[in-house]
């Protein structure tokens, strides 16, 4: 039985502290509903409720969805929890989805099993799923488990470890686990071996086995393979998606109601290493100080049209996901990298979109239409930058660039949020070797391309409110209050002011930066900028794009790579009659939306944005396995590094030049006390007074580099102390935390001990994971 709290009704409206005291005292699924059953609300009672709910999530006191709300910056109150470590036959665990702005390591569990008389029920191991109720204990969490969930596609992947004693075991390549699971089934696999296992047997005989074997986990492609595994990202068409996109792709082209952009100059600008070409750019002066401009799309909805097999494929999958070495594609390569590629020379479909820059760059005047193009020119950024600096440009190029210079004059008007955030780019031979990581370099050619894009998403968004049609807009909030709060309490320990009276904009952190002279001062506030900022999300209701400062905002520009941008093609096409359904051989006869889109967008939505963050995950992680590998050469040299984030436990740092973060231990500063300030961001040392907090430049030594991780261990040069002490206020370690550092025991003839503190194998996770 649930347990609910104070079950008088009330009269009225509850206030904010009741709404929340509700929400912390019960333990099971609060929404508004619970909230309004308990509180006897009716009417319009029930429509001032969901004002008040709206009104406490924007000042970042509750967080949650649409069914179920929850503390903001707390966990659910009935949540998924995966099991990643058993301390001393006592299970631990994390949520399986952890996402917090501030970029917070996951809350560790401890799993309270219900005990039937002297024994206890099925044993929890590494890697199960449960349903569990989570309660705030001190300054802990404790998860009292419902029920045991199925296991996830993909089940665990490891590396098999075998001990001298001829036991095997599994060592994960998941930072977040910590232990390693006994094999009692090779399948055929030997030590060193990338595998896929499953769990196998129950209580004492807890083990797993292995059902696929994977291969090298050094070898080149395989920390792509470890991450489409491990996030379950589907990277295999069935053979009925396979032979509608055949279908598809046989499609006529050449039609009567498409507008005819052949005699158009139209020029594809992508990276050099680009896997398609989906979008493309062109402008000419219109003779009053503007510019007639062009964005062309590729027509992907007129090859995938809703209820078929690709379109179910396309919308399970959500996007696509790069990766250093390969791409997993939202749609079958007939599509994605032939015929709704813009190859240059060739006739192609697309969706175009026109519109007018006038003098000042404001865009005006767009109208959508579907029309055949043929790609004057594909062109890596570089060379672009390079024709434009060198006055060796056509007067395509020289165009562009003159019409990109009205857009960016309006965009410095709007003063969208300016955060110059390196970005990694991994660099691969043909034999899939690292040959280098570098920060990709930020031209002028990609400002150019990018302002294009976005005014052709403000022009969709708007062109569709005004057809009264379905939207996914491209939603980013506002930063919250509570967030705004503990930023203006960062900004105080730093001396600076941010009074919350004001108008939050872009324009006020931008201001902000620009008075900052000293690189690692801006970069400590860009830091503290970046982590007050919410996740942006799609979504049927809108509420403008905070960071681009944009009241409409839809994803329009990459049908091939991203299902949102798909649903807005078909809306255009709807709200502008660019279709009559025909008959299409044995392919869904309309490209518009469906109706069940129309009818419950959010569902969707909600989906979609779950797997773009899946696949973002995915990605950092593949690119910290390679900057993991880079660097496991270079163990022992010292690096310029700046800290990212702080915990009571260490703090984390990234190597300035090439990224890849790292955590340096608190147990290695040093004899003395380091107390944590939070709201500083910063650990303290008590006697000397040294301070290490968020936007510090340092250099420190690469103590440990794990590719099959991806996780990093830094130290200070000096070596640090000998000893290390926790910050002042945590209790001490405990025996089980002190076996876990020493790491696995040993016997007297230095054998490892099987037990449940000891594990064999050389793979040991460092810290506790990278801050995200």
């Amino acid at each position: 039985m649930s347990k609910r709290p104070n079950t008088r009704k009330f009269q009225g409206l509850p206030n904010q502290e009741q709404v929340l005291e509700f929400i912390k005292s019960s333990d099971s699924r609060v929404g508004k509903r619970e909230i309004a059953k308990h509180f006897g609300l009716k009417g319009q009672e029930k429509i001032a409720l969901k004002a008040l709910l709206k009104d406490m999530a924007e000042e970042g006191l509750i967080d949650g969805g649409k069914s179920a709300f929850h503390r903001m910056g707390g966990l659910p109150k009935v949540t998924v929890l995966r099991i990643v470590e058993i301390d001393e036959g006592e299970p631990v665990a994390v949520p399986e989805s952890w996402q917090p702005d501030s970029g917070a390591p996951p809350p560790r569990l401890r799993v309270i099993e219900r005990k039937k008389g002297k024994q206890s029920g099925a044993a929890l191991r590494v890697g199960d799923r449960i349903l569990a109720r989570t309660e705030e204990a001190g300054k802990g969490w404790l998860a009292h488990p419902m029920k045991k969930l199925p296991q996830q596609e993909g089940a665990m992947l490891g590396v098999v470890e075998k001990g001298g004693n001829g036991d095997a075991w599994l060592a994960p390549v998941d930072k977040r686990i910590r232990t390693s699971s006994r094999i009692a089934d090779l399948g055929g696999a030997e030590d060193g071996q990338l595998v896929l296992a499953e769990p196998s047997g129950r209580g004492r005989n807890a083990a797993v086995k292995v059902i696929e074997v994977l291969g090298d986990p050094l070898a080149p492609r395989s920390y792509s393979l470890i991450a489409i595994h491990k996030y379950g990202i589907p990277n295999v068409f069935s053979q009925e998606t396979l032979d509608e996109a055949e279908r598809a792709a046989k499609l006529p082209l050449h039609d009567d109601s498409r507008e005819d952009l052949r005699n158009l100059p139209i020029i594809a600008i992508d990276p050099a290493d680009a896997r398609d070409h989906d979008d493309a750019i062109w402008a000419e002066p219109d003779g009053k100080g503007g510019f007639r401009a062009l964005v062309a799309i590729a027509d992907v909805s007129y090859y995938v049209r809703p209820g078929g097999a690709l379109d179910r494929e396309a919308r399970r999958r959500g996007n696509s996901v790069y990766f250093p070495d390969r791409v997993v594609p939202m749609l079958p390569e007939v599509l994605s990298a032939d015929v709704c590629s813009l190859r240059q020379g060739e006739d192609r479909a697309a969706m175009a979109c026109h519109f007018r820059i006038d003098a000042s760059g404001k865009i005006s005047n767009w109208r959508f239409t579907r029309a055949i193009v043929q790609i004057s020119e594909v062109i890596a950024y570089e060379d672009a930058q390079k024709r434009i600096d060198t006055d060796e440009a056509d007067e395509n190029l020289q165009n562009l660039w003159a019409a990109w210079k009205s857009l960016a004059s309006a965009r410095s008007d709007r003063d969208p949020l300016d955060l110059d955030l390196p970005e990694r780019r991994v660099v691969l031979n043909e034999q899939g070797q690292i040959e280098e990581i570098a920060v990709r370099e930020r031209l002028d050619a990609h400002r150019v391309v990018e302002d294009f894009m976005i005014s052709a998403n403000v022009a969709a968004a708007k062109a569709l409110e005004s057809k009264v049609q379905p939207i996914v807009y491209r939603v980013h909030e506002a930063p919250t209050r509570e967030k705004l709060i503990a930023l203006r309490e960062y900004f105080d320990s730093l001396g600076k002011n941010l009074a919350l009276g004001q108008v939050i904009t872009p324009g006020l952190f931008n201001r902000m930066l620009k008075d900052i002279g000293d690189p690692a001062e801006k970069a400590l506030i860009m830091e503290a900028v970046l982590r007050s900022q919410t996740q942006a999300y799609y979504g049927p209701n809108n509420a403008g794009h905070f960071g681009l400062a944009l009241g409409s905002y839809a994803h329009f520009t990459s049908p091939i790579r991203r299902y949102a941008d798909l649903l807005v093609h078909r809306a255009l096409v709807d709200g502008f009659k660019l279709e009559q359904p025909q008959p299409q051989g044995d392919l869904p006869a309309s490209s518009g939306l469906a109706e069940k889109d129309r009818e419950d967008l959010g569902k969707v939505t909600d989906a979609i944005s779950v797997t773009e963050r899946r696949a973002m995950e995915a990605e950092r992680d593949t690119v910290d396995r390679y900057v993991a590998a880079w660097l496991s050469a270079r163990v022992g040299e010292v690096f310029s590094t700046r800290i990212t984030g702080v915990q009571n436990f260490g703090f984390f740092a990234t190597i300035v030049s090439l990224g890849g973060d790292g955590l340096v231990p608190i147990s290695t500063l040093g004899h003395e006390y380091f107390s944590y300030d939070e709201a500083a961001r910063a650990l303290v040392g008590e006697k000397s007074g040294t301070r290490f907090a968020v936007g510090d430049v340092l250099d420190l030594r690469l103590g440990e580099a794990n590719p099959l991780t991806g996780a990093l261990k830094f130290e200070l040069p000096e070596g640090g102390g000998e000893k290390g002490v926790e910050p002042r206020g945590k209790r001490p370690q405990s025996r089980n935390a002190r076996s876990r550092k020493d790491g696995p025991r040993k016997d007297a003839k230095g054998k490892h001990v099987t037990g449940k503190r000891g594990r064999p194998g050389n793979i040991r996770h460092q810290g506790r994971g990278k801050r995200k």
